[in-house]
Protein backbone atom coordinates (compact mmCIF):
# COMPACT_ATOMS: atom_id res chain seq x y z
CA UNK A 1 0.00 0.00 0.00
CA UNK A 2 1.46 2.95 -0.74
CA UNK A 3 2.12 5.73 2.03
CA UNK A 4 -0.45 8.66 2.76
CA UNK A 5 1.68 11.05 1.14
CA UNK A 6 1.50 9.54 -2.00
CA UNK A 7 -2.05 8.93 -1.77
CA UNK A 8 -2.44 12.38 -0.85
CA UNK A 9 -0.90 13.52 -4.24
CA UNK A 10 -2.57 11.13 -6.25
CA UNK A 11 -5.44 12.71 -5.27
CA UNK A 12 -4.46 16.06 -5.62
CA UNK A 13 -2.99 15.46 -9.17
CA UNK A 14 -6.54 13.70 -10.35
CA UNK A 15 -8.38 16.71 -9.64
CA UNK A 16 -5.50 19.31 -11.34
CA UNK A 17 -6.67 16.71 -14.28
CA UNK A 18 -10.14 18.05 -14.39
CA UNK A 19 -8.71 21.60 -14.61
CA UNK A 20 -8.58 23.38 -17.49
CA UNK A 21 -4.91 24.66 -18.69
CA UNK A 22 -5.07 28.21 -17.61
CA UNK A 23 -6.04 27.31 -14.09
CA UNK A 24 -3.23 24.60 -13.09
CA UNK A 25 -0.68 26.22 -11.04
CA UNK A 26 2.15 24.73 -12.83
CA UNK A 27 4.77 24.70 -9.73
CA UNK A 28 1.78 23.46 -7.18
CA UNK A 29 1.03 20.43 -9.54
CA UNK A 30 5.14 19.73 -10.33
CA UNK A 31 5.24 19.92 -6.31
CA UNK A 32 2.50 17.05 -6.24
CA UNK A 33 4.64 14.51 -8.86
CA UNK A 34 7.67 15.39 -6.71
CA UNK A 35 5.62 14.16 -3.40
CA UNK A 36 4.56 10.59 -5.33
CA UNK A 37 8.82 10.43 -6.58
CA UNK A 38 10.02 11.04 -3.63
CA UNK A 39 7.33 10.57 -0.26
CA UNK A 40 9.85 10.89 1.87
CA UNK A 41 11.02 13.96 0.78
CA UNK A 42 10.22 17.29 2.83
CA UNK A 43 7.94 18.70 0.50
CA UNK A 44 6.19 21.29 3.16
CA UNK A 45 9.65 22.65 2.70
CA UNK A 46 9.59 22.81 -0.84
CA UNK A 47 6.23 24.40 -0.70
CA UNK A 48 7.64 27.23 1.59
CA UNK A 49 10.68 27.82 -0.62
CA UNK A 50 8.20 28.28 -3.63
CA UNK A 51 6.19 30.82 -2.05
CA UNK A 52 9.57 32.48 -1.22
CA UNK A 53 10.93 32.40 -4.43
CA UNK A 54 7.10 34.04 -5.68
CA UNK A 55 7.06 36.64 -2.80
CA UNK A 56 10.83 37.21 -4.43
CA UNK A 57 10.17 37.67 -7.71
CA UNK A 58 7.14 39.90 -6.89
CA UNK A 59 9.66 42.33 -4.46
CA UNK A 60 11.98 42.44 -7.46
CA UNK A 61 9.72 43.30 -9.93
CA UNK A 62 8.13 46.14 -8.40
CA UNK A 63 11.28 47.75 -7.70
CA UNK A 64 12.41 47.91 -11.71
CA UNK A 65 10.45 50.13 -13.38
CA UNK A 66 12.18 49.29 -16.75
CA UNK A 67 11.10 45.17 -15.83
CA UNK A 68 7.61 46.67 -15.02
CA UNK A 69 6.94 48.89 -17.85
CA UNK A 70 7.40 45.55 -20.19
CA UNK A 71 11.67 45.51 -20.77
CA UNK A 72 11.62 41.83 -21.42
CA UNK A 73 15.99 41.60 -21.24
CA UNK A 74 14.87 43.71 -17.54
CA UNK A 75 12.22 41.00 -16.92
CA UNK A 76 14.79 38.08 -17.97
CA UNK A 77 17.66 40.54 -15.77
CA UNK A 78 15.03 40.11 -12.53
CA UNK A 79 13.71 36.95 -12.77
CA UNK A 80 17.78 35.74 -13.21
CA UNK A 81 18.63 37.33 -10.28
CA UNK A 82 16.38 36.51 -8.15
CA UNK A 83 16.39 32.56 -9.10
CA UNK A 84 19.95 32.20 -10.12
CA UNK A 85 21.53 34.80 -7.33
CA UNK A 86 19.44 34.87 -5.09
CA UNK A 87 18.05 31.39 -4.56
CA UNK A 88 21.16 29.46 -6.18
CA UNK A 89 19.64 27.50 -8.73
CA UNK A 90 21.70 25.97 -11.62
CA UNK A 91 21.70 23.82 -14.53
CA UNK A 92 23.04 20.55 -13.31
CA UNK A 93 25.51 19.62 -15.91
CA UNK A 94 27.83 17.32 -14.33
CA UNK A 95 24.95 14.55 -13.02
CA UNK A 96 22.38 15.53 -15.41
CA UNK A 97 20.55 12.22 -15.51
CA UNK A 98 20.20 12.08 -11.90
CA UNK A 99 16.62 11.11 -11.21
CA UNK A 100 16.91 14.08 -8.60
CA UNK A 101 16.91 16.67 -11.22
CA UNK A 102 13.43 15.99 -12.41
CA UNK A 103 12.08 16.02 -8.89
CA UNK A 104 10.97 19.63 -7.87
CA UNK A 105 11.34 19.23 -4.47
CA UNK A 106 14.84 17.44 -4.71
CA UNK A 107 15.59 20.60 -7.30
CA UNK A 108 14.59 23.15 -4.31
CA UNK A 109 16.93 21.13 -2.03
CA UNK A 110 20.08 20.85 -4.53
CA UNK A 111 19.81 23.80 -6.64
CA UNK A 112 20.53 22.01 -9.76
CA UNK A 113 18.09 20.30 -12.15
CA UNK A 114 17.00 19.89 -15.71
CA UNK A 115 15.67 22.54 -18.35
CA UNK A 116 12.24 22.09 -18.03
CA UNK A 117 12.30 21.63 -13.64
CA UNK A 118 13.69 24.78 -13.68
CA UNK A 119 11.58 26.40 -16.28
CA UNK A 120 9.04 25.18 -14.33
CA UNK A 121 10.25 28.11 -11.75
CA UNK A 122 10.91 30.34 -14.10
CA UNK A 123 7.10 30.29 -14.89
CA UNK A 124 6.07 30.25 -11.58
CA UNK A 125 7.96 33.09 -10.76
CA UNK A 126 7.15 35.13 -13.68
CA UNK A 127 3.76 34.45 -12.99
CA UNK A 128 4.16 35.60 -9.24
CA UNK A 129 5.52 38.88 -10.84
CA UNK A 130 2.24 39.37 -13.15
CA UNK A 131 4.48 38.64 -16.10
CA UNK A 132 3.58 36.88 -19.13
CA UNK A 133 5.81 33.76 -20.14
CA UNK A 134 5.61 30.38 -21.60
CA UNK A 135 7.54 27.01 -21.91
CA UNK A 136 8.79 26.04 -25.62
CA UNK A 137 9.76 22.33 -26.25
CA UNK A 138 12.65 23.28 -28.12
CA UNK A 139 14.64 20.43 -29.90
CA UNK A 140 16.64 18.81 -27.52
CA UNK A 141 16.59 21.40 -25.12
CA UNK A 142 13.48 23.29 -23.07
CA UNK A 143 13.32 26.56 -23.10
CA UNK A 144 11.43 29.37 -21.50
CA UNK A 145 9.46 32.48 -23.38
CA UNK A 146 9.38 35.86 -21.89
CA UNK A 147 6.26 37.47 -23.29
CA UNK A 148 5.65 41.23 -23.98
CA UNK A 149 2.71 42.71 -26.64
CA UNK A 150 5.33 43.27 -29.42
CA UNK A 151 7.34 39.92 -29.11
CA UNK A 152 8.89 37.86 -26.66
CA UNK A 153 12.31 36.60 -25.41
CA UNK A 154 13.60 32.98 -25.17
CA UNK A 155 15.60 32.39 -22.35
CA UNK A 156 17.90 28.93 -21.89
CA UNK A 157 17.04 28.78 -17.92
CA UNK A 158 19.76 26.12 -18.17
CA UNK A 159 22.26 28.07 -18.73
CA UNK A 160 21.40 30.79 -16.31
CA UNK A 161 18.60 33.03 -17.79
CA UNK A 162 21.03 33.56 -20.77
CA UNK A 163 18.94 35.52 -23.55
CA UNK A 164 19.04 33.49 -26.91
CA UNK A 165 18.72 35.51 -30.56
CA UNK A 166 17.55 33.74 -33.89
CA UNK A 167 21.81 33.14 -34.49
CA UNK A 168 22.16 31.41 -31.48
CA UNK A 169 18.99 29.35 -31.62
CA UNK A 170 20.04 28.32 -35.54
CA UNK A 171 23.40 27.24 -33.69
CA UNK A 172 21.83 25.47 -30.95
CA UNK A 173 19.31 23.74 -33.27
CA UNK A 174 22.40 22.72 -35.48
CA UNK A 175 24.00 20.83 -32.29
CA UNK A 176 20.43 18.71 -32.01
CA UNK A 177 19.74 18.25 -35.56
CA UNK A 178 22.88 19.08 -37.87
CA UNK A 179 24.52 21.29 -40.04
CA UNK A 180 21.32 21.43 -42.68
CA UNK A 181 19.13 22.42 -39.76
CA UNK A 182 17.55 25.98 -40.04
CA UNK A 183 14.69 27.49 -37.74
CA UNK A 184 11.31 27.19 -39.21
CA UNK A 185 7.80 27.72 -38.13
CA UNK A 186 6.41 26.02 -35.44
CA UNK A 187 10.06 25.80 -33.49
CA UNK A 188 9.24 27.58 -30.85
CA UNK A 189 5.29 26.87 -30.50
CA UNK A 190 4.09 27.85 -26.98
CA UNK A 191 3.73 24.66 -24.67
CA UNK A 192 0.26 24.55 -22.27
CA UNK A 193 1.36 24.50 -18.94
CA UNK A 194 -0.02 20.37 -19.12
CA UNK A 195 2.45 19.68 -21.57
CA UNK A 196 5.45 21.62 -19.66
CA UNK A 197 4.13 19.10 -16.97
CA UNK A 198 4.46 16.14 -19.08
CA UNK A 199 7.85 16.95 -20.32
CA UNK A 200 8.96 16.74 -16.57
CA UNK A 201 7.76 13.34 -16.08
CA UNK A 202 8.40 12.28 -19.39
CA UNK A 203 12.36 12.72 -17.83
CA UNK A 204 11.50 9.96 -15.04
CA UNK A 205 9.52 7.73 -17.21
CA UNK A 206 12.63 7.20 -20.04
CA UNK A 207 15.22 6.96 -17.72
CA UNK A 208 13.28 4.19 -15.65
CA UNK A 209 13.04 2.28 -18.77
CA UNK A 210 16.17 2.39 -19.82
CA UNK A 211 16.85 1.43 -16.15
CA UNK A 212 14.81 -1.68 -17.33
CA UNK A 213 12.58 -0.93 -13.96
CA UNK A 214 9.04 -1.22 -16.25
CA UNK A 215 6.94 -0.55 -13.19
CA UNK A 216 8.42 2.19 -12.40
CA UNK A 217 7.93 3.56 -15.36
CA UNK A 218 4.24 2.31 -15.87
CA UNK A 219 3.55 4.27 -12.35
CA UNK A 220 4.98 7.15 -13.51
CA UNK A 221 2.74 6.77 -16.67
CA UNK A 222 -0.12 6.58 -14.62
CA UNK A 223 0.36 9.32 -12.55
CA UNK A 224 1.08 11.23 -15.93
CA UNK A 225 -2.45 10.36 -16.82
CA UNK A 226 -4.36 11.34 -13.63
CA UNK A 227 -3.40 14.92 -14.82
CA UNK A 228 -4.04 14.41 -18.30
CA UNK A 229 -6.86 12.07 -18.50
CA UNK A 230 -7.47 12.04 -22.23
CA UNK A 231 -3.61 11.88 -23.82
CA UNK A 232 -4.12 8.56 -25.79
CA UNK A 233 -0.62 8.07 -26.32
CA UNK A 234 -0.05 7.74 -22.47
CA UNK A 235 -3.10 5.26 -22.45
CA UNK A 236 -1.03 3.08 -25.38
CA UNK A 237 2.09 3.53 -23.54
CA UNK A 238 0.49 1.96 -20.04
CA UNK A 239 -1.23 -0.74 -22.30
CA UNK A 240 1.87 -1.62 -23.64
CA UNK A 241 3.89 -1.76 -20.61
CA UNK A 242 0.95 -3.97 -18.69
CA UNK A 243 1.38 -6.25 -21.46
CA UNK A 244 5.24 -6.76 -20.90
CA UNK A 245 4.51 -7.34 -17.32
CA UNK A 246 1.87 -9.67 -18.08
CA UNK A 247 -0.78 -7.80 -16.52
CA UNK A 248 -3.28 -8.90 -19.12
CA UNK A 249 -6.56 -7.78 -17.88
CA UNK A 250 -5.29 -3.80 -17.28
CA UNK A 251 -3.25 -3.93 -20.52
CA UNK A 252 -6.60 -4.16 -22.21
CA UNK A 253 -8.11 -1.30 -19.94
CA UNK A 254 -5.77 0.91 -20.68
CA UNK A 255 -5.66 -0.11 -24.67
CA UNK A 256 -9.51 0.06 -25.37
CA UNK A 257 -9.36 3.62 -23.48
CA UNK A 258 -7.02 4.41 -26.56
CA UNK A 259 -9.31 2.95 -28.68
CA UNK A 260 -12.31 4.85 -27.52
CA UNK A 261 -9.77 8.12 -27.99
CA UNK A 262 -8.34 7.39 -31.68
CA UNK A 263 -10.97 4.94 -33.05
CA UNK A 264 -9.47 5.36 -36.56
CA UNK A 265 -5.87 5.40 -38.14
CA UNK A 266 -3.02 3.16 -38.65
CA UNK A 267 -2.18 2.95 -34.83
CA UNK A 268 -6.14 1.98 -34.18
CA UNK A 269 -5.80 -0.95 -36.93
CA UNK A 270 -2.36 -1.86 -35.27
CA UNK A 271 -4.02 -1.80 -31.10
CA UNK A 272 -6.78 -3.63 -32.39
CA UNK A 273 -4.60 -6.48 -33.79
CA UNK A 274 -3.14 -6.52 -30.08
CA UNK A 275 -6.06 -6.41 -28.18
CA UNK A 276 -7.82 -9.48 -30.46
CA UNK A 277 -4.35 -11.35 -29.19
CA UNK A 278 -4.63 -10.53 -25.66
CA UNK A 279 -8.20 -11.43 -25.51
CA UNK A 280 -7.32 -14.50 -26.61
CA UNK A 281 -4.49 -15.10 -24.32
CA UNK A 282 -7.28 -14.93 -21.88
CA UNK A 283 -9.65 -17.61 -23.21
Amino acid sequence: MPPPNQDEARAALEAAGSLPDTELDIAAVALQLARVDAPEADWRAAAERLTAIARAAVQAATADREADGGDLDRRRAVLAGVLHGQFGLTGDGETYDDLANANLIRVLERGRGLPVTLGILWLHAAEAAGWGAHGVDFPGHFLVALEAPRGQLMVDVFAGGLALDAPTLRALLKRVEGEAAELRPGLLRPMAKREVLLRLQNNIKLRRLRAGAIDGALACTEDMLRLAPDMAPLWREAGLMNQRLDRIGAALACLDRFLELVPEGEAAVRIRQLVAELRQRLN
